[in-house]
């Protein structure tokens, strides 16, 4: 099993190009992030070409303090499409291959409607990308507009966009849903991207009500060979958090 490392969360005592670094030599596969852009792109491509890793997704900018994304959110259009804009064009200058989407806070047919316009907008901007949406759990992130499983895929499959796929992650999925061995392979068709933490502390994947080994065995049976994102909380420095690593590489 590969790994990716989840640089909102990992190594976040680093800028973002030395954090590539580290998680390059703790020999993980790939990485990902959450909000590079205080960066210049030009450094993030250099970090990523030095060390041979990918970038694998960044997410859309959450918006002003408080706020968890802007695309379902009614009259706010315009930002949404300049950040998902922003988005696109650096994940093209660093070469990473798919953009999240964040819904924000959001509830109703109004906030639906305009999500999925905002969804049709990427994906046809960036036919190149994968567009990624993610459900999160309402205890980490309340209000917001997509939280469970079979809410995403309804809306994907009324998009109608075939690089329009679901962020599976186990972390969120386990709280609002479950039965994560079935939902894998029940949605794998449209899964773009497969994170995970413990829960419910979002700690190291070691612990806690999941069982890891077998959620990457399911995985593995499932034909899935691309990297898993570790977006985990570690306690204490990053390099002291990687126990797990070996252990669930060698599935």
């Amino acid at each position: 099993m590969q790994f990716s490392a989840n640089l909102g969360f990992l190594w976040t005592d680093l800028a973002l190009p030395d954090a590539i670094r580290a998680a390059a030599a703790a020999g993980f596969d790939a990485v990902e992030c959450h909000w590079p852009y205080e960066y210049a792109p030009e450094a993030i491509a250099a970090a990523l070409a030095e060390t041979g890793l990918a970038m694998l997704g960044l997410n859309t900018h959450r918006g002003q303090p408080g706020e968890n994304g802007l695309s379902a959110i009614p009259g706010r259009e315009a930002e949404a499409r300049a950040e998902i804009d922003r988005a696109i064009a650096y994940a093209r200058a660093i070469g990473c291959k798919a953009v999240h989407v964040m819904a924000g806070i959001a509830q109703g047919d109004a906030a639906e409607v305009v999500f999925l316009a905002n969804l049709d907008y990427a994906c046809k901007t960036a036919p190149e990308l994968t567009i990624l949406i993610e459900p999160l759990n309402n205890r980490d992130a309340p209000g917001y507009f997509l939280s469970h499983s079979d809410q995403a895929m309804r809306l994907i499959g009324r998009a109608g966009h075939p690089n329009l796929k679901l962020m599976f992650d186990c972390y969120h999925l386990q709280i609002m849903d479950g039965d994560l061995t079935r939902r894998l392979q029940r949605m794998m068709p449209v899964i773009g991207h497969v994170q995970f933490a413990s829960v419910p502390d979002r700690g190291t994947p070691d612990h806690g009500e999941l069982d890891h080994r077998h959620i990457c065995k399911v995985l593995r049976d499932l034909g899935w060979v691309r990297p898993v994102g570790a977006e985990y909380k570690p306690v204490g420095p990053t390099g002291d958090s990687l126990g797990w690593l070996p252990e669930l590489r060698a599935i």
